[in-house]
């Protein structure tokens, strides 16, 4: 793991908009298609607003989330909503969107037709996540039902997930789909998530401690 500090947040965002940016096209010189995968939730905000506006061959991008709750596009909770009014805008409208929702009452029910288009994107060029203080990164939360499941080296491409600090089923990729993209970076902000990560390296299991199982060759992009 590597970890990177910022003297500000905004230099964070726009250097690490840069690198994902730079990732992709090395990608795309050596490939027909890039998958990117990244978080919902307002921190990743600065980024995709920097990103959207890079000169990219988006046409050739198959965007993902890591994770999503299982609700409505139109829920205010939607990431999937924010991801395309933040980034899948100006010069990223171009991207392909894979989705993690489905539309029915429960995950499982589409569980099948979503899983087969994530896997034909596959390889992630890029992964981009984030980090609760609580450890959990996509929808890996300590506690959750199926956790063991999806950070088996034989998971599943995605998987279900009901846990204790999530208000609404979510669906995540799992720990073997995050740890094959070609890059990995994490970002995180302030004093308590920095405590938190250095909690997660100490930890002797990644069940109480979900983030450790996809820290090896991550970099961690930190400003207080």
């Amino acid at each position: 793991m590597k970890l990177v500090e910022y003297a500000d947040r905004d230099m964070m965002m726009l250097d690490l908009a840069d690198k994902i940016a730079s990732e992709l096209a090395m990608a795309l010189d050596h490939g027909d298609r890039a998958a990117l995968a990244v978080p919902g939730g307002s921190s990743p905000g600065p980024v995709f607003d920097a990103l959207s506006g890079v000169d990219l061959d988006w046409e050739r991008v198959d965007v993902m989330l890591t994770d999503e709750r299982w609700v409505a596009e139109d829920h205010p909770r939607s990431n999937t909503a924010l991801l395309k009014s933040r980034l899948l805008v100006d010069k990223a409208a171009a991207a392909r969107l894979i989705p993690l929702y489905g539309g029915s009452a429960a995950p499982e029910d589409c569980l099948n037709t979503l899983t087969k288009d994530v896997e034909d994107a596959l390889p992630l060029a890029v992964v981009l996540l984030g980090m609760g203080e609580d450890m959990h990164t996509a929808s890996l939360f300590p506690g959750a039902y199926r956790l063991s499941d999806a950070l088996s080296a034989k998971a599943p491409v995605l998987l279900p997930m009901r846990a204790p600090g999530a208000d609404e089923p979510r669906i995540t990729l799992t720990a073997p789909v995050l740890n094959g993209a070609m890059s990995k970076h994490l970002l995180i902000m302030g004093e308590g998530k920095r405590a938190a990560l250095a909690a997660a390296l100490d930890a002797a299991d990644a069940l109480d401690a979900p983030v450790k199982a996809v820290l090896a060759d991550m970099t961690v992009h930190w400003a207080a």
